[in-house]
């Protein structure tokens, strides 16, 4: 639309005077100083997350308030229920496919910042989220960990597979700053785009999903291989896990650094196991991220989600993340006096948030149905420490109005 056309051609007139700005100043604008639990000198001076944050103030006349999502996932009074939708930026909307003719490979999408900033805006600019999360992939860090990989269209990612102690050496720390200046970029120029009132979300995937690609060199169904390598060779998956954890933390903390308002990790194949080798092989190595987060960052709330995770719902409430997103799977009223439970259990002090949970396959139903079932969600949640969302990423066949309209029933929708 003309509108649409306005916008993205306003967006990227933004983002080069930025790019102007930054190109006058030089490498001075970044210059580096004393930072980094590594003990190496790496952190940004004069930020353009320090810019969006004064002009952000001044946009607002002197507003104070955190962002809407970030004040609900903390579980704060809040005027309204946030919304956001996971793989909002996407396939399912008409500009993203006629974008891809120009950047026909994934990661051309996601690593050239510019085009990584307006596909990540596409969502937020036609629906009015409140969340506009950085359009990236959980595999990103890896070639930063000495992994390369490539994103097959149709097939998935694609790697050379890790199943020996030999292979596993090839794992080594990121260093964000020189694996990922594209995710930086990007975050620091969403942060200037938006309202003051969106929340900008970054992400990260958690070890044993990551692993999962690692050992099985592709996407899986079974995940076979690394189920062997966790009965017959614990040890390696461990030294693995552990590797991948702390680089994963470092790479979570850079998203901060830069401008993420939240941080979202996702486990999404933890689903896949059973109790026990969730407690072994997933929730100690998702602790070490939130952990780390909480540690220099406790102002940032944290997000969890697995797919298929029903039968996990008290242990990841346990490893004391903010807000546990449920998937279709669960009765949201059910789900939250779970995570509850599981949280006082666990000796947490407060209640533990919830996001989600509509069933993504009801976005192609009526817009009455979609407007039962969303306020049904709203209800069973209740007006402090939810988030809205879907049970899982939108489906790529979505239409953007039926998208809309669930975004716009959320918005429209007050607790009595």
């Amino acid at each position: 639309t003309e509108f649409n056309q306005q916008s993205i051609i306003m967006k990227f007139s933004t983002l080069a005077l930025v790019h102007a700005c930054l190109a006058i100043t030089g490498t001075q604008a970044f210059a580096p100083s004393t930072v980094n639990s590594s003990g190496r000198s790496r952190t940004f001076v004069n930020s353009v997350v320090e810019e969006a944050a004064t002009s952000d103030d001044t946009a607002s006349k002197g507003a104070t308030t955190d962002p809407l999502l970030v004040r609900a996932a903390r579980g704060e009074k809040v005027e309204r229920t946030p919304v956001w939708m996971m793989r909002q930026a996407g396939r399912h909307i008409a500009e993203y496919r006629e974008l891809c003719k120009e950047y026909p490979t994934f990661r051309m999408r996601s690593e050239i910042p510019d085009v990584a900033v307006e596909v990540s805006l596409q969502p937020w600019r036609n629906y009015q989220t409140d969340g506009c999360i950085l359009f990236s992939d959980i595999l990103t860090p890896l070639p930063g960990m000495g992994i390369d990989f490539n994103i097959d269209e149709k097939l998935g990612p694609v790697l050379e597979p890790i199943r020996t102690y030999e292979d596993a050496k090839k794992i080594k720390p990121i260093d964000p700053y020189e694996a990922a200046p594209f995710v930086a970029e990007a975050l620091q120029s969403l942060r200037k785009e938006v309202t003051p009132e969106t929340t900008v979300l970054g992400f990260v995937g958690c070890p044993y999903t990551l692993a999962t690609y690692l050992v099985e060199g592709k996407t899986s169904k079974e995940y076979l291989e690394i189920k062997k390598m966790a009965m017959n060779e614990p040890d390696l998956l461990h030294t693995m896990l552990k590797s991948i954890a702390d680089s994963i933390a470092n790479y979570a903390i850079y998203q901060i650094e830069n401008g993420a308002q939240v941080i979202q990790i996702f486990d999404s194949w933890a689903g896949h196991l059973s109790p026990r080798d969730y407690d072994e092989f997933a929730a100690p190595y998702q602790k070490i991220i939130l952990d780390k987060i909480k540690e220099l960052h406790p102002e940032v709330p944290t997000v969890t989600y697995i797919k298929h995770s029903g039968s996990l719902i008290e242990r990841m409430a346990a490893t004391g993340v903010d807000v546990v997103s449920l998937d279709w799977t669960v009765d949201m009223e059910e789900g939250r006096e779970r995570v509850n439970k599981a949280r006082e259990a666990a000796g947490l002090r407060t209640p533990g948030g919830v996001q989600g949970n509509l069933d993504p396959a009801v976005l192609f139903a009526s817009q009455e149905v979609i407007k039962e079932r969303t306020e049904e969600i709203l209800r069973k949640a209740g007006p402090i420490g939810h988030v809205m969302n879907l049970g899982h990423g939108i489906e790529a066949a979505t239409s953007e109005e039926n998208a809309k309209f669930f975004i716009e029933t959320v918005r429209n929708f007050r607790h009595d």
